[in-house]
């Protein structure tokens, strides 16, 4: 557990005046929060709030199963209400505390039945949250625990289908959103069995709301369908002698039907400052580069104007006795040439005096 807010303010205090703080468990906490070049998986606090139905209990539940061992689940209730000035800054004390940067509130209440708040922080500070409104929820355990159960530390397949995902904004962020919530530790390499469920997320309008309203200027609810499914690694039937395992798929939950109610966006200025990256990581721009369509590496050299003429090089063997048999056979032609013609004269000059020279 992180020290309480009064002792890292006065810790803080102490830093700032040259001195260290007072306990040792106080500054190990205070180098744990550091930035670093390359940060670990993002934590997930997940909490209830004012009131809590048992389905909504269990929602957040399998949740911690999904994003274990990332994840911290609070089993008291929480006076919040996510989208009040007192609840945000209670969000931000607790992510804080425990060191989360997404959080999940699940609540219920009459306005509001079976509401999940997702969000995640930046700094310290809240940075973008989405209510949803759950619509159908059918858990881990609704199917009897025949499915194995998600390995610790593996990675999910994630599958989103519609064209929602790229025409509206609020399902881009969300998209954006959900990959943050279940993607997991970043990776360079994956093992196959690494790979253990897959999440598909389908986005649609709700098809009741769409036709009753339209003629309506009001736009259409949008509707989010997720299934999870485990990914069994069998033989290829097809072909026995293949050592590359294939996947069968079988449903294991949890899945959810859910609505956007409310959003909460990040302002531009924040979120382009969340998306920077340290120095040590952004790479260098090499010069003279490009792909083709193919993805192969294509380069330009600037190289002086070179005198081909004038560059000596390295001759073989067998380029020195073509050349030597070149001149030979030069220098005969040239002499024939000239027996010829000192004989063309000896001839032309005894015909114009009758005797040879």
């Amino acid at each position: 557990m992180a020290p309480t807010e009064a002792q890292l303010k006065a810790s803080k205090a102490k830093i700032l005046a040259g001195g260290k703080p007072a306990k040792a468990r106080t500054q190990r906490y205070l180098k744990s929060i550091e930035p670093q070049l390359k940060e670990r998986a993002k934590s997930t606090l997940l909490l209830k709030g004012i009131k809590c139905s048992q389905a909504m209990g269990n929602l957040i539940k399998d949740m911690r199963a999904m994003q274990a061992p990332n994840a911290k689940l609070l089993t008291k209730k929480n006076q919040i209400v996510a989208f009040d000035m007192d609840g945000q800054k209670s969000l931000e004390f607790l992510t804080t505390k425990n060191d989360c940067a997404l959080f999940a509130l699940a609540s219920t209440n009459k306005k509001r039945p079976n509401n999940l708040v997702m969000g995640r922080t930046f700094d310290h500070q809240l940075l973008d949250m989405v209510e949803l409104g759950i619509l159908r929820y059918k858990g881990i355990h609704d199917y009897g625990g025949s499915v194995p159960k998600k390995r610790m530390g593996s990675k999910p397949l994630m599958l989103f289908i519609g064209d929602l995902w790229q025409r509206d904004s609020n399902c881009q962020k969300m998209l954006n959103l959900l990959i943050d919530f279940y993607r997991g530790d970043v990776v360079d390499k994956l093992v196959v069995s690494g790979i253990d469920h897959l999440l598909m997320f389908v986005a649609s309008h709700d098809p009741a709301v769409t036709t009753s309203n339209s003629s309506s200027s009001t736009p259409p609810r949008v509707i989010i369908h997720q299934h999870t499914y485990f990914c069994k690694l069998k033989k290829d039937p097809n072909d026995p002698t293949s050592k590359v395992p294939v996947p069968f798929l079988v449903p294991c939950g949890p899945d959810v039907t859910m609505q956007i109610r409310r959003a909460q966006f990040a302002e531009p200025d924040l979120w382009k400052q969340s998306l920077k990256q340290p120095q040590g990581l952004q790479k260098k721009k090499a010069k003279n580069h490009s792909t083709n369509l193919f993805g192969e590496v294509i380069g330009r050299l600037h190289l002086e104007k070179q005198e081909v003429d004038k560059m000596g090089g390295r001759k073989s063997k067998a380029l020195r006795r073509a050349e030597k048999a070149a001149a030979e056979e030069e220098r005969e032609a040239i002499e024939a040439e000239l027996g010829k013609e000192e004989q063309d004269l000896k001839q032309e000059f005894k015909q114009t005096f009758g005797f040879e020279s």
